[in-house]
């Protein structure tokens, strides 16, 4: 039987083909939707919104508590009660919203924030509370059947579409736009609610056990502060903008990050689907597990050149005919971010794998590194280049993360190996060390 007419393939390209294609709609939408949003608001108001999300972005992953991919591997195993799991999944997420918030508004206190810009920081933050409810997306995932989940992601995506550009038509202050993205995440968690009802489940069995906490934590715990060393690094580069240069730098590198990370979720998409076979494959052969992430390493690393290597060329074109005038300085940052794409893509899939080979914690050391470098690289560049230095800073910061670090640590150095192979095709070093 061929591989393309095997019952295993089809199940998982077609939940794939589901994630794809939202994510496609999504990307289109919200980058022509938030260029509307940027264009009516202008460098500094865009800048200001941007750095609050930013801001809320840091203290996220602790709302996620890590629990993803610990959670989508036991449910996946099967080994233990699927509604005590889901449960008391919840339940730490909750608790986990309910910090973040609590340190969201400490922290912006000691900022060089104004009484509104604070204000913008705690509405965003709000939305957080609702995420505890992707526990059903982690569900679905672990059965291959995300279709459901994407229903609630377009329901979403579409409510809050027409309500931003209702906005931008009724020339709405600052402070509602920032209502519509915390209102985002009640929608999604509305509609994962909903979707999980019709497939005949209900949230009112889960049950929450202490017992069980304490062994998704274990796992989870160096994924979480992982998760907060990536949501750190990946933002800390326009709260530092904010601080050096103030909100309208944030508003011209905030808009070419936007066009640079819409192709973020070309990987995820991709290692969230196959994340259950993956796990099926390091069950049956370790030689066969490694063969399919080479395959997996070098599709994103070609994936993301192709993606990089034109923007290159066109990324002041882009902008102008995107953004406007207004934003002209982000055209020099956009060719350089754009790059970072690569290490992003690897990143994920690699991830991944430390999970699968019960190695979390090397995602927290090597991530822990990559924010290490991002804020000493920001100091030194920034002052120089601007926020053109933002984006080299970012792109050394990511390679250091998702390459660089990981031959630091013995459990990651065939990760190295295969990263390697993938990154310079002709394989010369490696081939050596194979034929050897």
């Amino acid at each position: 039987m061929s591989l393309v007419n095997h019952p295993s393939f089809r199940k998982y390209f077609a939940n794939t083909s589901w994630l794809l294609a939202e994510r496609i709609l999504r990307m289109a939408i919200t980058l022509l939707v938030g260029i509307y949003v940027a264009r009516y608001l202008g460098p500094e108001r865009f800048g200001q919104l941007s750095y609050a999300l930013s801001f809320v972005g840091f203290f996220s992953a602790i709302a996620l508590m890590g629990l993803e991919h610990t959670l989508i591997r036991e449910l996946v195993k099967g080994e233990r009660e699927p509604l005590v799991l889901l449960g008391t999944s919840f339940g730490l997420k909750l608790a986990g919203a309910l910090t973040a918030v609590l340190l969201i508004i400490v922290t912006s206190s000691f900022t060089s924030n104004s009484a509104d810009e604070s204000l913008i920081v705690f509405i965003i933050a709000v939305g957080l509370l609702f995420q505890s409810v992707t526990v059903v997306d982690y569900y679905f995932q672990s059965k291959v059947q995300s279709k459901y989940v994407v229903y609630a992601l377009v329901a979403q995506l579409v409510i809050s579409s027409i309500v931003k550009l209702l906005l931008v038509w009724n020339e709405a202050p600052l402070l509602w736009f920032a209502v519509v993205t915390a209102a985002d995440s009640m929608i999604f968690a509305a509609g994962l609610i909903l979707v999980y009802l019709h497939t005949g489940c209900n949230p009112k069995k889960w049950r929450y056990s202490n017992g069980m906490a304490k062994i998704l934590m274990r796992d989870s715990w160096p994924l979480m502060l992982s998760a907060v060393a990536i949501s750190m690094y990946m933002k800390i580069d326009q709260v530092m903008i904010k601080e050096m240069m103030g909100a309208e730098a944030v508003g011209h590198y905030a808009a070419a990050v936007r066009i640079s990370e819409a192709w973020y979720f070309i990987p995820m998409a991709i290692t969230a689907s196959l994340f259950p076979a993956i796990i099926n494959t390091k069950e049956k052969s370790d030689k066969q597990y490694y063969h399919q992430l080479q395959k997996l390493f070098d599709l994103m690393v070609w994936l993301a050149v192709a993606i990089a290597l034109p923007m290159t060329f066109i990324s002041d074109w882009i902008i102008a005919l995107l953004f406007g005038s207004a934003f002209a300085q982000a055209g020099g940052v956009l060719s350089i971010h754009i790059w970072a794409g690569v290490f992003v893509f690897l990143s994920c899939a690699i991830g991944r794998s430390f999970v699968v080979d019960n190695n979390q914690s090397l995602n927290l050391y090597r991530n822990v590194l990559g924010l290490i470098a991002n804020i000493v690289f920001n100091l030194l560049l920034i002052p120089i280049f601007g926020i053109k230095g933002a984006a080299l800073s970012t792109l050394i910061s990511y390679s250091v993360s998702a390459y660089l670090a990981i031959p630091l640590f013995a459990a990651g150095r065939k990760q190295f190996t295969l990263v390697t192979r993938s990154l310079f095709p002709l394989r010369v070093l490696t081939a050596k060390k194979d034929n050897g």
